[in-house]
């Protein structure tokens, strides 16, 4: 009970949907069995009341303990379902296998009707069920990830084929490396007996990664060689070639035999090979998961369910329900969970998760709202206008989508090299086989099959599989030690060529946040004084200005004046009486309902709108004394950041949703060539499409969700980290201190990889090159060297250190 107790004070959740739950807010609790738990609102406290005991603990799959569902650390959705953890240790391993936990289980909730699946590497390939690759022989991926899928199969299946492949490659590994740093392992065992245990521990390993063998046979059958031909090809001769030897050593002549009359063996290359391309299969999977995290972020922003108002009354209904003409109540606190307008009621609405900004918007009856919008103060009954897949938030969750399946540009370059290279190389292994068949000395077959294995095995993909992967692992922890956060290989290629970077306003050019800009005194008062007034009114208000307001009074340590008789009116201003004198802010219009004169001030006034910033009037008695102007300030760095990323040759583009008059005054102060104002995401969208269009390559920064698509559908997103976490998830590089300046860092970083790759690939087949001749047996007329395939593999391995050594030079990289 005590360590109950401790969780539930450390992390309280909703046990009925399973959100996290403020503890210390004090609203919609109830006690079960001396147990307090806590709900997000009210519906879930009322199906919790109608039946305890199916919401108030759950049994962990992995271990069967009972978990309370009420304070539990750990869940995991799979199929549509929660599952809790009494461990992070039972999360990871269900997660890892969950069919394995599930038994008799009914089967998992299908994709939803409709849905087509698409080949990660090849994304021309689209089918209407899953299955694997026509082309390449990968696992088909949805195109549309579902908010409730589980993780990704293919990711899945890899795990485990990983954690049981991986010991028995080391095995092998350490048995052959063994011999040769001076532990005789070969002596202790006996020559043979050593062989075949490398035979029995590679085999399997070569049973667990056959989905390798089965992509390098797709890539042959459709006649289009890739990075999967060599693999197959590369282990698959290594393997044979050890095989071989193996059983027949008899076969081959004396020159190639060991102190121990035993040809060399190359079980352990073949293994480590296959194991090496099977983690870097994992990491690539978790990557591609990880970008369905970004759509399900979006997803998750609407609730799924709603409140329905009929005449009967009121009820819960799932969302996929809600039809359009329904009436949907929206309490404080809520989403709004479809697009529709204001039927009764008035409210402020945070729609920063779709226009980015920061000011909650007021709405009264007949206002528009969006899907995923928050609801903050009031509450308010709606008419559902669209639904489903026609709501601004379903369309951004394509839009995110079909910007995200895009095959990485490095990995295209590499397939044409190998579709060139994969045939010479098998060309040669076959010329110098039939060669020495015809016109080799005795015996002429031994002779025939080293020369075109050691062709096979010098041309192992190893180095050419690492040339990308370790410059980029490399650049990514550079770049993290600058601020600077890499996607993948793509966003660097990318980012190196960049001609437009199109910039969010909020949050990346601003802080992101309204705060007091100006106080300015008019006759016998002096700033304090009507920064006080102000902030008097202000504390009765539930305007969304005045916070910033009271926070620069708080600040300046304004006095604190009491107000009677406040009263807000919608759209124009508050009011109030402090000290016995009527007292009103707000705008012109208010002015003029209380008879009240703007002319004095109407020139600082349009100044001040001109700057961008909300200036709201103060009037005490019969008079005008004073303006009060709020505004997103500009960060900083902004101004340094913009000249320099000038002078680094790059055209800056402001898209943002706020008005044109605000847009306008901060690309003055900053100089920034280009401004688009009142535009929704989908405008973002569609001008990232129109400069690529041109042939010009562009690169978006931004930090709300209405920039995610946006980000998505750039050459190279870039992302704010202290936005919204489906902008981090949309983009390709994020800045985790949010100072622009670390474009910059992440152009240079961007450049400096691409020519790293270009020279580790240059590294992995310049010795290939020189040594797959040299391997068909060139040498041997002139020198009487025939190059063995143990030769072959140290060139192999040397052009594999070479491209690790350079890649490592990135560590150093001044950005």
């Amino acid at each position: 009970m005590a360590e109950t107790k401790q969780a539930a004070d450390t992390v309280t959740r909703d046990p009925v949907c399973g959100m996290t739950v403020d503890s210390n807010a004090g609203k919609s609790t109830f006690e079960h069995s001396g147990h307090v738990y806590h709900f997000c609102r009210e519906g879930c406290r009322e199906k919790f009341v109608a039946d305890p005991e199916a919401y108030a603990e759950a049994k962990d799959p992995v271990c069967g303990m009972t978990v309370n569902r009420g304070s539990a650390r750990f869940m995991s959705t799979h199929s549509a379902e929660r599952f809790y953890f009494c461990s992070d240790r039972c999360q990871s391993r269900f997660e890892a296998d969950p069919e394995s936990f599930l038994g008799d289980r009914p089967a998992p909730e299908p994709m939803p009707e409709g849905t087509q699946y698409t080949c990660p590497m090849d994304p021309e390939i689209i089918r209407d069920e899953p299955g694997d690759c026509p082309i390449c022989g990968m696992a088909l991926e949805p195109m549309t990830p579902s908010a409730d899928a589980g993780p990704n199969p293919e990711l899945v299946d890899f795990r485990r084929r990983l954690w049981i492949g991986a010991p028995l490659a080391g095995a092998v590994f350490a048995m052959e490396m063994g011999t040769h740093v001076g532990v005789p392992i070969d002596e202790w065992l006996g020559a043979r007996f050593f062989v075949w245990l490398q035979f029995l521990l590679a085999t399997p390993v070569l049973w667990i990664t056959w989905p390798f063998f089965k992509r390098g046979w797709a890539s042959v059958v459709n006649r289009s060689p890739n990075m999967w031909t060599l693999i197959m090809l590369g282990t698959g001769a290594a393997y044979l070639f050890s095989v071989a030897t193996l059983i027949a050593p008899g076969l081959f002549p004396d020159s190639l035999r060991g102190m121990n009359g035993q040809p060399p063996v190359y079980f352990e290359a073949a293994a480590v090979i296959l194991i090496l391309v099977l983690i870097g299969q994992v990491m690539e999977l978790t990557a591609r998961d990880r970008t369905g995290d970004a759509i399900r972020a979006l997803m998750n922003l609407a609730p799924k369910t709603a409140r329905r108002v009929t005449d009967a009354g009121e009820e819960d209904v799932p969302l996929d329900d809600v039809k359009a003409g329904d009436r949907l109540r929206v309490r404080p606190g809520e989403a709004v969970p479809v697009d529709g307008a204001l039927v009764e009621g008035r409210s402020s609405v945070d729609e920063s998760m779709i226009t980015g900004e920061p000011v909650p918007v007021e709405k009264t009856a007949g206002d528009t709202v969006t899907g995923g919008t928050l609801n903050k103060t009031g509450s308010f009954v709606m008419e559902a206008r669209a639904v489903g897949s026609e709501t601004v938030l379903s369309r951004i969750v394509n839009m995110v989508a079909q910007a995200q399946r895009s095959r990485a540009p490095i990995q295209a370059l590499a397939d044409r090299v190998a579709g060139y290279f994969v045939p010479a190389v098998v060309g040669v292994s076959m010329l110098a086989f039939v060669t020495w068949l015809i016109v080799g000395p005795a015996p002429a077959l031994a002779f025939a099959v080293v020369a075109a294995v050691s062709v096979l095995i010098i041309a192992c993909p190893c180095a050419l599989g690492l040339a990308t992967p370790m410059s980029i692992m490399v650049a990514t922890g550079r770049g993290a030690q600058a601020g600077v956060l890499i996607r993948d290989a793509e966003a660097l290629e990318r980012f190196a060529g960049v001609d437009v970077l199109i910039v969010d306003k909020t949050g990346t050019l601003t802080e992101g946040r309204p705060s007091l800009t100006d106080t300015v005194a008019v006759g016998d008062l002096d700033a304090s004084q009507v920064l006080a007034l102000a902030a008097a009114l202000e504390r009765g208000s539930e305007h969304p200005l005045a916070e910033a307001i009271l926070a620069a009074a708080d600040a300046e340590g304004a006095s604190v004046l009491d107000v009677t008789d406040f009263e807000a009116i919608t759209g124009k201003g508050v009011r109030g009486t402090v000290d016995g004198t009527q007292v009103a802010l707000g705008n012109p219009a208010l002015m003029l309902d209380l008879g009240l004169s703007v002319d004095d001030v109407s020139e600082r006034l349009e100044a001040l709108q001109t700057e961008g910033k909300t200036a709201m009037l103060l009037a005490r008695g019969e008079q005008v004394v004073g303006i009060v102007a709020v505004a997103d300030r500009i960060k900083e760095t902004t101004a340094d950041a913009i000249k320099s990323l000038h002078k680094a040759g790059l055209k800056i583009v402001m898209a943002t949703g706020d008005s044109r008059r605000t847009a306008d005054a901060v690309a003055r102060q900053l100089g920034i060539d280009e401004v688009h104002a009142d535009i929704s995401p989908e405008d973002k969208g569609r001008l990232v499409a129109d400069y690529k269009s041109r042939g010009l390559s562009v690169a978006m920064a931004g930090d709300g969700v209405n920039d995610a698509p946006a980000l998505a559908t750039a050459d190279v997103g870039i992302a704010m980290g202290t936005g919204a976490d489906v902008a981090v998830e949309s983009a390709g590089v994020t800045l985790v201190k949010g100072d622009l300046i670390g474009i910059l860092r992440a152009r240079h970083l961007a450049q400096a990889t691409m020519r790293n790759i270009r020279q580790n690939l240059f590294f992995a087949f310049i010795y290939n090159a020189a040594g797959v001749p040299i391997a068909a047996g060139i040498l041997y007329p002139v020198f009487g060297v025939l190059l063995s395939p143990m030769i072959a593999a140290a060139a192999m391995s040397l052009s594999s250190v070479s491209v690790i050594g350079n890649a490592l030079r990135l560590r150093a990289l001044k950005i």
